[in-house]
């Protein structure tokens, strides 16, 4: 376990377990055996402390939407998941369309196929210093846990599993592709409007028979088109109840899906992030001398030439102006102002 992380409720770290002793591990085994064969852990361990952290700093610091939790679990409990981890590893088997959590497949995965078609713990949140009073999670996971992908993976794994066997939705050649799942978000993918509401009947009877709530104001539909045209006419689609709005775009697992699949949105949101660093650059620099803008110019000219060597996958020795000459892209001096 990584060293310096902050502590819980109980004010122990990683580093009061690596230097109490070789008793220690005899102690704790003692402990977790009596734990599993009971099925029981004591308040202490299961209590787990959360701090909000600010998600944009320049956003609206009384907004509860822009903030995100990190849990702090007390050390104890964190070996124990580990070592419920690994057994865990050995026996699950899950859907091929969950990608999150799992080894050799990442958000990308999932963004390309799309373009191609419980715990019962205490939490105390923690501000400026104070704690709220304990509350139950009802459902979830841990945050922070071990084992917590495991077990979130295994638990909507049957929601995916009785989706892909409904057979309807989009499919590509034999293979029914009406669903892609990372984390716990999830997009499903289908034809017609009524293959899209049977899909999210089941959603529904899945979560009502699992205590799960979806959030409808984070659900939402995109038509994607069909070559040149975009039908307009849709017939409403609801979540539980509620109608869910129709838009043109959405982002999903840090990219931005549009209805003409296009990746110029994204793009564009990359090429202003680079043009608003280079501009903070230029003002920072702007009094220093001759000597030092040369320097600082040497190292983003390096970066420029490594950034475009690992997106077009090129080894780092190629040479830099044969690999701009041959895709027949500006080098760095010549994109200067």
């Amino acid at each position: 376990m990584t060293r310096g992380k902050s502590p819980s409720h109980d004010s122990l770290s990683i580093e009061h377990l690596q230097h109490a002793g070789s008793r220690l591990a005899e102690v704790m085994a003692f402990l977790f055996n009596l734990c599993i064969v009971h099925s029981y852990l004591p308040p202490n361990l299961m209590k787990t402390v959360v701090v909000p952290i600010v998600k944009n700093k320049t956003g609206d610091s009384a907004n509860s939407s822009n903030y995100r939790p990190i849990s702090l679990a007390t050390i104890i409990t964190k070996v124990l998941d580990s070592v419920l981890n690994a057994q865990l590893d050995c026996y699950l088997h899950i859907h091929e369309l969950k990608f999150g959590f799992r080894s050799q497949l990442s958000t990308e995965s999932a963004i390309l196929s799309l373009k191609h078609a419980v715990s019962n713990q205490l939490n105390t949140i923690k501000w400026a210093n104070e704690y709220s009073e304990p509350y139950r999670l009802e459902c979830g996971v841990r945050q922070g846990g071990l084992s917590s992908p495991n077990l979130l993976n295994l638990y909507v794994n049957a929601l995916i599993e009785g989706l892909s066997s409904m057979r309807v939705g989009c499919h590509i050649g034999d293979v029914c592709f009406n669903n892609i799942s990372y984390a716990d978000e999830m997009v499903l993918l289908a034809p017609s409007v009524s293959a899209i509401r049977r899909m999210l009947a089941f959603c529904e009877s899945y979560a009502e028979t699992h205590g799960l709530v979806y959030n409808n104001k984070k659900s939402e539909y995109l038509v994607f088109k069909a070559g040149n045209r975009l039908p307009e006419n849709i017939p409403l689609i609801k979540l539980n109840g509620a109608c869910l709005v129709r838009v043109h775009q959405f982002k999903y697992l840090g990219h931005i899906v549009t209805e003409d699949l296009k990746d110029n949105v994204d793009i564009e949101r990359e090429r202003r992030a680079l043009s608003i660093r280079a501009n903070m650059l230029a003002r920072r620099f702007a009094r220093c001398s001759t000597p030092v803008k040369i320097t600082s110019y040497n190292a983003l000219r390096v970066q420029y030439n490594n950034a475009f060597r690992a997106l077009l996958g090129l080894p780092r020795y190629c040479s830099t102006s044969s690999m701009f000459a041959h895709a027949g892209v500006d080098s760095f001096p010549a994109i200067l102002p």
